[in-house]
């Protein structure tokens, strides 16, 4: 592990999860605190990596970091909302627990802006915020704020540690919680009185919670019923979401689309979850990113079984894939207030993705030979409709030296690899990603925020996935809006030196709401064209080779620099507005035939 301290800091430390006192470089060793504590739990918890900003309520947990950091690593992040965002692809890329910490006041209302669409995606992250000193409460002292119901609407659990003796147990606690159930991000606040408390004798609670924490079986009767649905199916569809990437549930979904003859869609958070190249997939289906032959499968399937997904309107295609009268529909979820939410007669299955499909199998019979076959070709030719469709009508000429995004996607996608791992913005990154990039195997490598859909997302999550994962390749795909939410991070990024390439589709304008407006509003534009920041230079001036690209011809020789070198690189590329060449999305197509409302989410 990097040693992060600086060079007169001390070469060890002494100070482990048997809680010896560190040296502190004079004669006497460093009294522990409460502080101590809380860092020797999360190593007992298995944490290994925080992301996080200092403030004035927090300075005794960073010195405490600092006498640990053989044992945990602290990232730092220029800004909360970036910091939160970072632990949230770092758990989704690592399935597994992601940390962020910030102090009172600015820090808690930033990082809010960093879970909502971790809480909205079932992503486990544990939020640590210092807080005023108890005895300052209801003061008016700088910074404080009710944390607990600040944190209500962003988390399933939040505590407050009011001594050191409570902080294992209640690190303990977040952890496994994070991951129960539907995971989630929780919250645990320690004020600044606690960290500071002599802590002696205070120990850790061991044990690293696994994620599921739980293999829950679904109902036998149940099972049974859903079995018999899918057996007498003529036109079977399974509709994933993310379920199947936190259970790990790849091997089960492919055996059971075979044994079925199931197409498979995903929704964004599920793309991966059966590999691009299986016979069975149909890619992403829904109103954002869903190609017309995927869209069409799922609408005009029979039986369609909903495993790990919300299903909600941009997932159906506003409620047509599959519908909500005239589809059986069966549904798996680990939450059972979710499962049949959104298809109140569906037959619901409540428990881990990986066991009830495991269930199913057991009742399932394999399909025939020959209908294995029909029900191959016709996923073939969905597919086959997917990639020939296009925009309704000509495709408008491009400018001087800009590119189609989908085109930037399918080469980045072959000069670096189907397996490269994959961050994508809102906006026109989206649709893009979620219908062009192609994976080999299956497994959760393209990272997509659908639960809110946040701005700025992809620059500070690709450090996030970085971390998580080593030396692997990470591109992160932006646009001009986000860029300028979030490119303070780029200076982390090359201060890391990780390995991530940021491609920047920049159309001079918020592109996502001026489409709106165009389609819906009477092409009255308001409030959607900022003025233009040269990204490039922003870029090198964060210490970042930087280029503007103009042609495939170009791109393709900077992603073999990219892949031959050892840093980041920021690549900015103009496109086409959406209102001259609309993305996969197909309410906008609709409306641009002169038909349809805005689409209800």
């Amino acid at each position: 592990m990097t040693d992060l301290r600086p060079a007169n800091s001390p070469t060890s430390s002494v100070c482990t999860g048997g809680g010896v006192g560190a040296s502190t470089g004079a004669d006497a060793p460093r009294p522990r605190r409460g502080a101590d504590v809380l860092v020797d739990a999360l190593v007992a918890g298995g944490v290994s990596t925080l992301f996080g900003v200092p403030g004035d309520t927090g300075v005794a947990l960073y010195d405490a970091l600092y006498h640990r950091t053989d044992d945990i690593r602290h990232i730092l992040a220029r800004d909360e909302r970036h910091a939160g965002a970072m632990a949230d692809a770092y758990a989704r890329s690592a399935n597994r627990v992601g940390v962020v910490e910030v102090s009172s006041g600015g820090g808690t209302t930033y990082v809010v802006g960093g879970l909502g669409d971790a809480y909205a995606s079932g992503v486990p992250v544990l939020l640590l915020t210092s807080d005023i000193h108890a005895r300052s409460r209801d003061t008016g002292a700088l910074t404080e704020i009710d944390q607990t119901a600040l944190f209500s609407a962003v988390t399933k659990w939040t505590r407050v540690a009011e001594s050191a003796d409570e902080i294992p147990r209640l690190v303990r606690e977040a952890l496994v919680t994070a991951v129960s159930g539907r995971p989630a991000p929780v919250a645990l606040i320690v004020p600044e009185n606690v960290l500071d408390e002599p802590a002696d004798t205070v120990r850790p609670v061991a044990g690293i919670p696994a994620l599921p924490a739980e293999r829950t079986a679904a109902e036998p009767s149940a099972v049974a019923r859903a079995a018999e649905l899918l057996s007498h199916a003529r036109r079977p569809t399974l509709l994933v979401g993310s379920g199947v990437h936190l259970s790990g549930a790849w091997d089960a979904l492919e055996r059971l689309a075979d044994t079925l003859g199931a197409a498979v869609a995903t929704s964004i958070h599920g793309k991966g979850s059966l590999p691009d190249t299986s016979e069975w997939s149909l890619g992403v289906v829904g109103n954002n990113g869903g190609l017309p032959g995927g869209n069409a499968a799922v609408r005009d399937a029979d039986v369609v079984l909903l495993v790990g997904t919300r299903a909600n309107a941009t997932d159906t295609d506003s409620w047509t894939g599959p519908a909500r009268d005239g589809t059986t529909v069966i549904q798996i979820d680990i939450d059972a207030h979710r499962a049949g939410r959104n298809f109140p007669g569906a037959v619901r299955l409540v428990g881990d993705a990986t066991t009830v499909l495991g269930q199913l199998l057991d009742h399932l019979t394999p399909v025939s030979a020959d209908s294995r076959a029909s029900r191959r070709a016709q996923v073939r030719a969905a597919r086959e409709t997917a990639a020939g469709a296009g925009v309704p009508g000509p495709v408008p000429p491009l400018g001087d030296g800009q590119l189609l995004p989908a085109d930037v996607v399918r080469s980045v996608n072959a000069v670096l690899g189907p397996d490269t791992f994959v961050v994508a913005d809102p906006g026109t990154p989206t649709p893009n990603v979620a219908a062009y990039w192609q994976q080999s195997r299956a497994a959760r490598s393209v990272l997509i925020p659908r639960g809110h859909g946040p701005m700025g997302y992809a620059i500070p999550a690709a450090i996030g996935v970085a971390v998580a994962q080593p030396g692997r390749e990470v591109v992160s795909f932006t646009a001009d809006g986000s860029f300028a939410m979030a490119c303070g991070e780029l200076e982390t990024t090359v201060r890391l030196q990780l390995p991530v390439l940021h491609i920047q589709f920049t159309n001079h304008s918020l592109g996502w709401i001026k489409m709106l407006q165009h389609l819906y509003t009477g092409r009255r534009y308001f409030g959607v064209d900022p003025g233009t920041i040269d990204a490039v230079a922003v870029a090198r001036a964060c210490g970042m080779p930087a280029h503007r690209v103009t042609s495939l011809t170009e791109l393709t020789e900077r992603l073999r620099e990219f892949r031959d070198g050892v840093g980041p690189l920021y690549l900015d590329i103009e496109v086409p507005h959406m209102i001259d060449y609309t993305p996969p999305v197909p309410a906008w197509d609709a409306g641009r035939a002169g038909h349809g409302d805005r689409p209800v989410y």
